[in-house]
């Protein structure tokens, strides 16, 4: 088929080719030791130095952003939920002890509009620098009608590498231990279905309306990035020993949480120990929302849990304070009943 006739049914090579060369530096900027090939090849290469390894193992993952972007086509704003994608992929591969080394993008639109493009890959580039992984390639996929005008959905992949005597599934969580609670950013990317229907159905609010409760505008609360834990975590393991860590997303704590204990170990957490951000509390007050579906819904101020033993609770905190994560002793593992729930709240 000839190129002016695909442009008329929609696609456009041309745009394609300059989308390419546009963010051809924003990748480079992103680049390690390891990357070997440039984008635009088909396939990523990357060459990773195991000496220090003996029994080096790969950890993948994907993810996608969810319904939260519907919240950035509703402000025709962008240019952060690229991060979002890179830290719901890069917090999961933390969890197991791994260190993240590439990250890949995929980018359904109806249209290739280079400077909302360039927004995206933009939010993907900062999120991969904070979490020091190499974005080394990507498809941007123009498929008109098939998304609605200025819409897009976008999904990303992470790899990466540990140790297999390093690596931290939660089978050496004992009954004594202490859980610490990482603080969030926010409402991460999760359960913006129910904050929407909250937000937009209900009170009919719009993207520059003030949320006194939390001293900013609807956008600037609900497209706040996810935060990423990579640099926290990968120190803390440098120092001190992990029993399991859980990154607390879509499921909120009950579902979370389970996936990391044995079957002997219940989780207790200690409502009021940590800081919770006033956009859950205006949430819960406005919809309605009961306490049990607030903590299974989200985060509500923890993105991250790492299991420890006592005697080191204290100074990993400090620690964790002192490179500007706010973390909390939210909880403690105790013996679980046959009948007893993985996952139980308590007052402090």
């Amino acid at each position: 088929m000839e190129a002016n006739r695909y442009r008329e049914a929609g696609v456009d090579l041309d745009k394609a080719n300059e989308l390419v060369k546009r963010i051809k530096p924003l990748v480079r900027s992103t680049f390690r030791g390891g990357v070997i090939t440039d984008i635009g090849g088909y396939g990523g290469l990357y060459s990773f130095n195991c000496k220090d390894l003996k029994n080096p193992v790969l950890v993948s993952t994907t993810d996608g952003v969810g319904t939260k972007l519907k919240v950035a086509f509703w402000a025709n704003r962008h240019h952060t939920v690229g991060i979002d994608l890179v830290a719901m992929c890069v917090n999961d591969i933390i969890v197991q002890g791994a260190r993240p080394l590439f990250f890949l993008d995929y980018l359904a639109l109806g249209k290739v509009d280079l400077d909302l493009v360039e927004q995206l890959i933009s939010g993907i580039v900062a999120g991969c620098k904070e979490a020091n992984c190499s974005l080394i390639g990507g498809e941007t996929a123009e498929m008109p009608h098939f998304y609605q005008e200025n819409e897009y959905d976008m999904a990303g992949f992470a790899v990466g590498l540990v140790d297999n005597a390093e690596i931290i599934d939660g089978s050496t969580i004992h009954i004594g231990d202490q859980i610490i609670g990482l603080a969030s950013s926010g409402l991460h990317s999760n359960g913006y279905s129910l904050v929407r229907h909250i937000m937009f159905d209900q009170l009919k609010l719009q993207p520059d309306s003030f949320l006194s409760e939390c001293n900013r505008t609807a956008v600037e609360e609900l497209l706040e990035p996810t935060r990423i834990y990579v640099e926290p975590i990968l120190k803390i393991l440098k120092t001190f020993g992990v029993a399991g860590m859980a990154h607390i997303t879509g499921g909120g704590f009950y579902d979370n949480v389970p996936r990391i204990l044995p079957r002997t170990c219940q989780a207790v957490l200690f409502r009021n120990s940590w800081e919770v951000p006033p956009i859950f509390r205006f949430l819960q007050e406005k919809g309605a929302v009961s306490d049990e579906e607030m903590y299974h819904v989200f985060n509500c101020g923890i993105g991250f849990i790492v299991v420890v033993d006592p005697q080191e609770s204290r100074e990993i905190i400090e620690l964790l304070n002192a490179m500007g994560q706010k973390a909390f002793r939210i909880g403690e593992i105790v013996p679980r009943g046959r009948n007893d729930v993985p996952v139980r709240l308590a007052d402090a």
